[in-house]
């Protein structure tokens, strides 16, 4: 008689495997932040449109949140280490185009690549528990959290300081390089885990293929949009495409066995009204997020600041800090008020807020406040979101419902961030490279009746807490 032996547990995690896991965390953080405060640097370096510098604000979200869903499956079915691995060289070669880039388009492939950064964190989660008993997983995982936040704002005050005393290229370089000894460290010092037994699991090729498809066309006619008069035809071409492909994406989204995104889920009132609230919130989050360094780099006759890449990270940096704390605070007041009135307090602070900055932009500290107010608006909406959506659906469903959230706010960030380009493109005359002020306030206040909408979804939302 044969007996059958359990299988071993997995080798425990030491602190040395985590700590090279939040030294990759930090120095990924560093290389994600490194654009948002030197797009205006950038512009002039590369001779970009305004609606060109948009498309670098978001390609990197954009591709992470095609290459999250996938990450997980991978990592169930090869082991989550040698699929962590390789993403992490793919940031890496990302990064190291990014760095080499002479011009747009192979600026955009390296940020394409950097974009896997966002799977691979969410993946080094679940290596982790693997790794570790539940209660030391908890801290290790809030360690790494904590360090990829940390490296966001190094990235931030770096940029700037790296690009104006080096140049553009290294601000990309540096981070990089951290990149890839933190990677060859994790190779070396965390254990390897077996792969599951996922081997069954189907993966919708073709819904990924036709949404990464829909998503960059998307892209190119937001950014073609100002320049319709001139080329019509080409802007038609592309909605033609985009409708092409956005019809044949439902199409096997409906039919598919396991679909990447299940459309029928937004039948759920629950799961629809979130979707709305997070593009809006993410629309207008993403507007400041483009429109503001380019004002603080604008140099217009009574208004703008001039200032510099350095200059913009640091007042950029206050945003920074309100977004850490965001998450924290949304969970807490989730629990204290409920979901509804977390979201309210976020939609009308960030409407105001960016009411306010059209209104009010002639003082810096009237758009480091702004902007810090409109980061901690939109952390607190979208851990509310991620919440109520979490315990509207069954717990099968949790992942879901999850990508539906992410594709909202990818396509929420993608709108906002091309909005703003499209209007400073559009308000900049032949020959000149100063945007009229006009296309600042009408971006700021278009933006901030958007968000005030949400405010017609969130009074049908349940409290969220029990009386």
């Amino acid at each position: 008689m044969t007996t059958t032996l359990p299988p071993s547990p997995p080798p425990t995690m030491g602190r040395t495997a985590v700590g090279a896991l939040g030294l990759l965390a930090l120095s990924t953080g560093a290389l994600e932040s490194v654009v948002s405060p030197t797009i205006p640097l950038l512009e002039r370096e590369l001779d970009l449109s305004q609606s060109e510098s948009a498309l670098l604000s978001i390609v990197l979200l954009i591709t992470g949140a095609l290459i999250t869903p996938l990450a997980g499956k991978f990592g169930d079915r090869y082991g989550g280490k040698k699929v962590l691995i390789r993403l992490m060289a793919v940031v890496t070669v990302g990064g190291t185009v990014s760095a080499l880039a002479p011009n747009l388009p192979v600026l955009l492939l390296g940020q394409v690549l950097q974009g896997a950064m966002v799977g691979a964190l969410p993946l080094s989660f679940i290596v982790v528990r693997k790794h570790l008993p539940a209660g030391e997983s908890k801290v290790a995982i809030g360690v790494v959290s904590g360090l990829f936040v940390g490296g966001g704002m190094v990235g931030m005050l770096s940029a700037g300081p790296v690009a104006d005393a080096l140049s553009r290229h290294w601000m990309f370089a540096l981070p990089t390089l951290a990149v890839a000894g933190a990677t060859l460290l994790v190779n070396r010092l965390m254990p390897s885990d077996p792969p599951g037994r996922s081997h069954g699991t189907r993966i919708d090729w073709p819904g990924l293929l036709l949404l990464s498809g829909t998503l960059v066309t998307l892209m190119l006619v937001l950014a073609l949009a100002p320049e319709a008069a001139s080329q019509p035809l080409a802007l038609g071409a592309l909605l033609v495409i985009l409708a092409a492909l956005v019809t044949a994406w439902i199409r096997v989204e409906r039919r598919a066995t396991a679909p990447m995104i299940d459309l029928r889920m937004l039948a759920r009132p629950a799961i629809w009204k979130a979707c709305v609230l997070t593009f809006v919130i993410c629309l207008g989050t993403s507007t400041a997020v483009f429109l503001v360094p380019q004002l603080l780099d604008e140099r217009g006759d009574g208004y703008g600041f001039g200032a510099s890449a350095t200059q913009i990270g640091f007042i950029l940096l206050p945003g920074a800090i309100a977004a850490t704390l965001a998450g924290p605070l949304g969970g807490i007041g989730d629990r204290r008020f409920g979901s509804r009135a977390v979201v309210n307090f976020g939609v009308v602070t960030m409407a105001a807020s960016l009411l306010a900055l059209a209104a009010v932009h002639s003082e810096i500290w009237h758009v480091a406040v702004a902007k810090a107010l409109i980061a901690l608006a939109n952390g607190l909406c979208v851990t509310a979101m991620m919440t109520s959506t979490a315990t509207a659906v069954d717990e099968s469903d949790t992942g879901i419902a999850s990508s539906l959230i992410l594709t909202s706010r990818v396509l929420g960030y993608a709108v906002g961030g091309q909005l703003g380009g499209a209007l400073l493109t559009a308000a900049t005359p032949s020959g000149s490279e100063t945007a009229a002020e006009s296309a600042y306030v009408t971006g700021f206040v278009l933006a901030g009746v958007v968000t005030s909408l949400a405010l017609f979804v969130t009074r049908t939302m349940r409290k969220g807490v029990s009386s």
